[in-house]
């Protein structure tokens, strides 16, 4: 099991750099989908680079911390909380691929889904049967899922934080020179 668990933050990574690169940029130049399906799009309302950065360094830590304390240090309830992340994180491709179908359009977001989706499904078949599967390792497991689901809500609300803040900064801000040439 062991030669798995740092797969979780190489595949958070790798999906994440394509939402950080493109959500943006797709918001700006798609208007439209907040009115069309505010349910899905009214979370990103406002959004800035800056703010999704930082929901994503959010939601980094856990996925980095939990899996290098789960190889150094493995036991059932780190495993279990492990298992659990990643469950979530697989739920979260399958929410972009679902946006998407959704939406008919592409998101900055499919394409990495699209690939991680069935690794992470063949990762997480192969760990349930390396599992030691307990009590200890299927509540941490269950918690190691709902912590994920809180802390996506908490990450988003920073971003929206930090989000007001940068507009606050700029209404405010007193605009800089240009640099000179030469």
């Amino acid at each position: 099991m062991r030669e798995y668990i740092l797969l979780l933050p190489i595949l958070f990574i790798f999906h994440d750099m394509e939402e950080i690169a493109g959500f943006i940029w797709f918001f700006k130049r798609n208007t439209y989908l907040f009115d069309r399906f505010p349910k899905v799009m009214n979370t990103y309302r406002g959004m800035t680079h800056t703010g999704f950065a930082l929901a994503v360094y959010e939601e980094f830590i856990p996925f980095f911390g939990l899996s290098l304390l789960a190889y150094y240090f493995p036991n059932d309830i780190l495993y279990g909380l492990w298992y659990g992340i990643f469950l979530a994180l697989t739920g979260h491709f399958f929410i972009h691929i679902g946006h998407s179908i959704y939406i008919r359009k592409y998101i900055p977001c499919l394409i990495t889904s699209s690939i991680c989706l069935p690794i992470s499904i063949l990762i997480l078949v192969k760990c349930a049967g390396l599992m030691p599967w307990n009590t200890a390792s299927v509540i941490s497991a269950l918690a190691g899922l709902i912590f994920m689901i809180v802390n996506m809500k908490i990450a988003h609300g920073l971003a929206h934080i930090v989000n007001r803040k940068i507009r606050s900064d700029k209404r405010q801000s007193v605009p800089l020179p240009e640099p000179l040439n030469g």
